[in-house]
């Protein structure tokens, strides 16, 4: 376990409400390494953290990311049914600067549509808030990769990989590690991207069993929802 960098899924998901501000906190006073994050766009281009396209309320309102201004969205608190914490939407520069502040490492999955024009600025604004090479862009889609790759050539990549997608092997041509489903990582896939200089992420390990199990593989990064370091 000493040198496996155990991210927060999310933030500390398990007991704070994900992608939030708190949560991304509490990850780092649980020793975690880096926090998980997913990012989308609201309707006057405002980059928040947030999984789901809908972004929902203590009221039970819910309200379409992309459909609503960064205003609108913040102008009441998110639903949270797993602490006492009035949370509300958190942006991504507010992610990266708990994740400066904590010497901590990005895992960044961008949620919907963007534009080239669009990745550039998220990750202008990761380096100019924080330190790309602290900064891992993953993607189930390879194309996304690619072009970030030829706009951001220092950037880390990591090519999500989980039950339907396959073909794992291209990314040794491109020099982009892997983040693996728990249920389709094998010895034989770490020791292959290993052998290529890459690194291999696991998601999401919850479990003491899985965790043992994952970690005697020699992986590099295991998310997790209630694991810390």
């Amino acid at each position: 376990m000493s040198n496996i960098c155990m991210i927060a899924h999310r933030g500390y998901s398990a007991k704070y409400p994900d992608n939030t501000a708190v949560a991304f906190e509490k990850a780092a006073e649980n020793r975690s390494g880096g926090a998980e994050t997913d990012v989308r766009i609201t309707k006057d281009g405002v980059f928040v953290a947030c999984h789901n396209s809908e972004a929902k309320f203590f009221d039970g309102t819910e309200l379409l990311v992309s459909e609503s201004t960064f205003e609108e969205l913040t102008a009441k608190p998110l639903f949270n049914d797993k602490s006492d914490d009035t949370v509300y939407l958190c942006t991504f520069k507010e992610y990266l600067e708990i994740m400066k502040k904590n010497n901590m490492v990005c895992f960044i999955e961008l949620k919907g549509s963007y534009t080239d024009e669009q990745v550039k600025a998220v990750f202008d604004l990761a380096a100019e808030i924080y330190d790309l090479s602290k900064c891992i862009l993953q993607s189930f889609d390879f194309d996304n990769l690619i072009k970030a790759r030829e706009m951001f050539p220092d950037l880390p990549l990591m090519y999500t990989y989980g039950m339907c997608e396959s073909h794992y092997e291209r990314c040794f041509d491109y020099g982009i590690a892997i983040d693996a489903d728990r249920l389709v990582i094998t010895q034989q896939m770490v020791d292959e991207f290993h052998a290529h200089g890459l690194e291999v992420g696991v998601w999401t390990v919850n479990t003491q069993d899985e965790l043992e199990r994952i970690s005697a593989m020699g992986v590099d990064y295991i998310e997790s929802d209630c694991f810390g370091g």
